[in-house]
């Protein structure tokens, strides 16, 4: 029995490979002299003898003919993950017994019947991409616990009793996605990449009103024909378009630019890399470098996906991801006040102030930066009341305001552009935006990435004094209330004698965002009344400045402007009274 067993062993080290094992001849883990690889012995045809060995082998199986690095790794880590990696195990340590680029390809337990013990390879290592080193913490996470209790921690991991992929002891290793010994889809994986298989046999990117299947991204038929946008750091396979691509369009499984999340590049490049004009119909970079935007280039790895923003953020900046999700990101469109498909599955700020995972309202977006922690601390317009918090500017309980959070407080405002009422409600973004989008006529991208009005106006708003009246030095206002309307005094017997005469701009008796109801009241600050104080004064009579509100096109004013006293001049439907 020992002799037949020996020749046995003897027949399954030489044999063809194509007897050895199934299909592992054909692929690049053949080092015989049969592989179809460039790295490969001269002189051993026996093929399962790189790694296999019936006798004399290391303890781990099965039967392995190699001994482990020793190497101490360094394991990835990302404050987002629940999983806790530990020194590589199982299948993972044998196949870190090449791939971490330290042990020779030839350094066997046992020598090859007929090549010897280094069969060739004694002094040749993997080196290029198949090359791991000792540095895992910029590949996927090994040898962690992959049970129900991560799976529950998580919230967007599968369950894994219903994966279908093979676990060790419980745990996650190089095996769960590779199989040694098959290559059909490369490299060495167990499911296809295409449109995120594999990814999301684990991975299921969701929450309660989103979820990856639905998202752009996921969807998307969009194609860079030069392949460009895929060069770095693509994987050794490449789909046709976005939604083939899926994941990969932005992560890498090993050797990840930004280790956390594995993402190619860091940040706001990594979406540049679609977002450029090359494969995304709008060029976001181009935005993002006018005068006005919002400054994600300043800011390097200070986002972390799932950070607090209430009350404030952990460290001040602003990233792609502060308002989109990739994985939620969907084309779907709403009306004022929702939340667009564009800014699905998002965090953000409730009018109350209170921090909340997904933002139902647009502006609950903007208030993560804009409201209680106001980023913001530098103003053009010198009001008589300053509020830096946008959240308070719009609250409803204010005197007045813009119609963000509800509609506003006015019920006679003639100057609104049909389909516009007094029941209406707007966005955010319907005043700051790309001045190329098509809000403002254009063909850009939507939403505040930039533009060449400060502070990221779609559209021109003229605030020096002086400045003469036209359609372009406040077509920011004009964009909502009729230019004619305005000019012929239906809202404001004075509006004409201010703007056009004494060439007043807008806001110097005009907030546009809103007065706080904690510095102002509806007499003297309803209609967004708030004088900016570096073109007007009190009176020479110490008054002021000062407007009170005797309801429709009733009112008066106590205050000194252009050198002329308001002492103080009142109105009432077209007639207006002055005391100077």
């Amino acid at each position: 029995m020992k002799r037949a067993a020996l020749a046995i062993l003897a027949f399954l080290m030489t044999a063809p490979a194509a007897e050895a094992a199934q299909g592992i001849d054909k692929t690049v883990h053949n080092l015989s002299r049969t592989g179809p690889g460039t790295v490969k012995s001269q002189t051993a045809t026996a093929v399962c003898a790189f790694c296999h060995t019936p006798h004399g082998a290391a303890p781990q199986t099965p039967g392995w003919n190699r001994n482990a690095s020793g190497q101490a790794y360094v394991e990835y880590d990302s404050s987002t993950m629940q999983a806790v990696p530990t020194q590589p195990a199982g299948s993972s340590q044998l196949c870190l017994s090449c791939h971490d680029g330290t042990v020779a390809l030839g350094l066997l337990r046992r020598p090859i019947p007929g090549a010897g013990k280094g069969a060739g390879l004694l002094g040749t290592f993997i080196t290029g991409r198949g090359s791991l080193n000792t540095d895992l913490s910029d590949d996927h996470p090994i040898s962690f616990a992959y049970d129900h209790v991560l799976a529950a921690a998580d919230g967007n991991l599968a369950n894994p009793d219903l994966i279908g992929l093979p676990l060790e002891d419980q745990k996650m290793e190089c095996g769960t996605c590779h199989d040694a010994h098959e290559s059909d889809v490369v490299p060495f994986l167990r499911r296809s990449m295409a449109n995120g298989e594999l990814c999301l046999t684990c991975h299921l990117p969701g929450g309660t009103a989103w979820s990856w299947s639905q998202a752009s991204h996921a969807n998307s038929s969009a194609t860079d024909l030069s392949g460009a946008a895929w060069q770095e750091r693509k994987p050794q396979w490449r789909g046709a378009n976005v939604a083939e691509n899926a994941c990969f369009n932005c992560h890498v499984s090993h050797g990840a630019p930004k280790r956390a999340q594995l993402i190619k590049k860091s940040e706001e490049e990594a979406c540049y890399l679609c977002h450029r004009g090359g494969v995304a119909t709008t060029n976001i970079f181009k935005d993002m470098h006018k005068p006005s935007r919002h400054r994600v280039t300043a800011y390097s790895g200070t986002h972390e996906t799932g950070e607090s923003f209430s009350p404030s953020p952990p460290v001040d900046h602003v990233e792609c991801e502060d308002c989109h999700n990739p994985h939620a990101a969907n084309s779907a469109t709403t009306s004022a006040p929702l939340a667009p498909g564009s800014l699905s599955g998002v965090s953000g700020i409730d009018s109350s102030g209170i921090q909340i995972a997904e933002s139902f309202n647009s502006y609950e977006i903007c208030y993560k930066c804009h409201a209680d922690n106001h980023v913001a601390t530098t103003t053009t317009v010198l009001r008589q009341i300053l509020e830096f918090n946008t959240r308070l500017e719009f609250d409803l309980s204010n005197p007045s305001y813009h119609p963000v959070e509800g509609p506003g407080r006015n019920d006679f405002v003639p100057s609104l552009i049909s389909p516009l009422t007094v029941n209406s409600q707007i966005y955010c973004s319907d005043c700051h935006s790309s001045n190329d989008s098509p809000g403002a006529g254009g063909a850009g991208a939507k939403g505040p990435h930039g533009s060449i009005y400060e502070p990221l106006l779609e559209r021109n708003y003229s605030t020096s004094d002086g400045t003469s009246e036209s359609g372009y030095s406040y077509a920011l206002c004009y964009k909502c209330h009729s230019r004619s309307s305005i000019l012929s005094d239906e809202s404001f017997p004075g509006h004409r004698k201010h703007i056009v005469d004494e060439r007043t701009p807008c806001s110097a008796c005009h907030d546009a965002h809103g007065i706080d109801s904690g510095s102002g009241n509806a007499f003297n600050n309803s209609n967004l009344i708030n004088f900016d104080t570096s073109i007007v004064s009190t009176n020479s009579m110490g008054q002021g400045p000062l407007f009170e509100d005797n309801g429709h096109r009733a009112g008066s004013c106590a205050l000194s402007c252009h050198n002329v006293e308001h002492k103080p001049c009142s109105y009432t439907g077209s007639s207006t009274s002055c005391q100077n």
